[in-house]
C-alpha cells in the first residue's frame, strides 16, 4: 500500500498492509530549530511518516462585496490574508508594554468597532483580550461578519500534486483572526471559556444564540466544500474536552450544533475527525454518537488527558477510527530509543486490533529528538497486518 491507501483504509475501520503513522500539525517552530527550515512534506519524507497536507483554501464570497485584506507581515499572526467587506474591516496596530510581541486588530462595522489582541512567543500566538466582551456583540458578527467559501480550485490542484503520497486534510473554518472549528470551541475563543461556561447556568439562551449564529456561518462553509478533493476534515477543540467542560453541559451546548456541522460534511460527501485534546474517557460515547467518521487525540494521563487506549478501543473503536494516543512528551524527547519503540508498540497492541487506529503524537509538539522520531516512525513500520 501507498501511504494514501494505508491511511484511507484506516480511516474506513479496516486492517492496512501496516499501522499508519503520522503527526498531528506540524509547528513552525520545531522544523525552523530542529530541521533547518525544513518544509512539512520533507519532513514526512525525511522520517518515512505517513503524509497529511493540511490545507486551509478558502474564498470571499465576491457576489457579496468580500474581499481579501493582506495583514502586515510584522503583526502577531501577520502575513496572511483575511476576508473582509467595507462592513467588516480589520486594522491591526502593535502592543506596547508587554512581555511578549501582541498586536491589537480592530474589526470596524458600521455599527460599533470590536477588538481583540493576539500575543506570541518564538513557539505559538494566543489570544489576551477577546473578541466578544459584551452579549449584544454577538449580533454584529452576525449582521456584519463576511462568510468563508472554499476554494475548489486551489484543493483540486494540491490533491493532483500529493497523488497517492498521502491525504489532504482541511477544516471547518474557524472565526477569522484567531478561531478554531467546533461551535463551542469558537465561541470559547471569542468570549473565554470561564466566562461562557458560566453564561450556560446564567443565561443559556445566550449562550444557544451565539452558537447558533456561529453554527449557521460553519454550515454555509461547509456546504461550499461540496466537490471540495478532501480526504478528512477537523473538527471540534480542545475547549470541548472532559478536562474543561462536563458531560451534561457537553450533551447541551456542543453535540446539538457540532453534531449538525458534521451531517452536512457527510452530505457534501467529507469525512469528519472530531478534535478533543485533554480528557475524552468520560464524553467518549457522546462524541462518538455525532456520528464522525474519527476521533483524536486520546491524549494520555502522563500528558495531561485521561485516556485508557484499549478501553477506548473497546468502547468506541467499531464505530469511529482512532487517531493519536502517543505520548510526545516523554517518548520522543528524554529517552532512549528503546523506550520510544515500547511507547509504539503499547499503543499498537492497545488500539491496533482490526484496524482503524493511526498512530499520531497526540496533539502538537515543539521541542523533540530527531532520532526519538525516527525510532517512533521505523517501530511503526514494523507494526505489520499483512504478516
Amino acid at each position: 500500500m501507498n501511504s494514501r491507501e494505508r491511511l484511507l483504509t484506516a480511516l474506513d475501520r479496516r486492517e492496512a498492509d501496516r499501522l499508519p503513522a503520522t503527526t498531528h500539525h506540524l509547528m513552525p517552530y520545531f522544523l525552523d530549530t530542529y530541521m533547518n527550515g525544513m518544509g512539512e512534506d520533507g519532513f514526512f519524507d525525511c522520517f518515512g511518516l505517513d503524509p497529511v497536507m493540511w490545507v486551509w483554501d478558502q474564498k470571499p464570497d465576491e457576489s457579496s462585496g468580500d474581499y481579501w485584506t493582506l495583514i502586515e507581515a510584522g503583526a502577531v499572526g501577520g502575513g496572511k490574508r483575511w476576508i473582509t467587506s467595507d462592513n467588516w474591516r480589520i486594522e491591526v496596530a502593535a502592543v506596547s508594554g508587554t512581555r511578549n510581541r501582541a498586536t491589537r486588530y480592530d474589526i470596524v462595522t458600521p455599527a460599533e468597532t470590536l477588538s481583540m489582541v493576539l500575543e506570541e512567543s518564538g513557539q505559538s500566538v494566543w489570544v489576551v483580550e477577546r473578541l466578544v466582551k459584551q452579549k449584544s456583540q454577538i449580533a454584529l458578527i452576525e449582521k456584519y461578519a463576511p462568510g468563508t467559501l472554499c476554494d475548489l480550485a486551489a484543493i483540486d490542484r494540491k490533491a493532483e500534486a500529493m497523488g497517492g503520497r498521502g491525504i489532504l486534510r482541511g477544516a471547518v473554518p474557524g472565526f477569522a483572526i484567531y478561531g478554531q472549528p467546533g461551535c463551542w470551541q469558537d465561541a470559547a475563543v471569542l468570549y473565554g471559556i470561564q466566562a461562557l461556561i458560566m453564561e450556560t447556568f446564567d443565561d443559556p439562551q445566550w449562550v444557544h444564540e451565539f452558537l447558533e449564529i456561529l453554527k449557521r456561518r460553519k454550515l454555509a462553509s461547509v456546504a461550499s466544500m461540496e466537490g471540495a478533493r478532501l480526504d478528512l476534515i477537523e473538527h471540534g477543540g480542545g475547549d470541548a474536552s472532559s478536562s474543561v467542560i462536563s458531560p451534561k453541559i457537553f450533551e447541551e451546548f456542543v453535540a446539538p450544533y457540532d453534531g449538525e456541522i458534521i451531517t452536512e460534511a457527510h452530505r457534501v460527501g467529507l469525512k469528519v475527525v472530531y478534535h478533543t485534546c485533554g480528557a475524552m474517557m468520560a464524553i467518549l460515547e457522546q462524541i462518538a454518537d455525532m456520528g464522525p467518521d474519527a476521533m483524536e487525540t486520546f491524549t494520555p494521563s502522563s500528558l495531561g488527558g485521561d485516556t485508557d487506549l484499549k478501553e477506548a478501543k473497546t468502547r468506541i473503536g467499531d464505530r469511529v477510527c482512532i487517531i493519536g494516543g502517543f505520548d510526545q512528551a516523554h517518548f520522543l524527547q528524554g529517552c532512549t530509543e528503546a523506550e520510544t519503540r515500547r511507547a509504539v508498540r503499547r499503543c499498537f497492541a492497545n488500539a491496533g486490533a482490526g484496524g482503524g487506529f493511526i498512530l499520531s503524537p497526540s496533539d502538537h509538539f515543539f521541542d523533540a529528538d530527531v532520532e526519538l522520531i525516527r525510532a517512533f516512525a521505523d517501530e511503526a513500520r514494523q507494526c505489520r497486518y499483512d504478516v
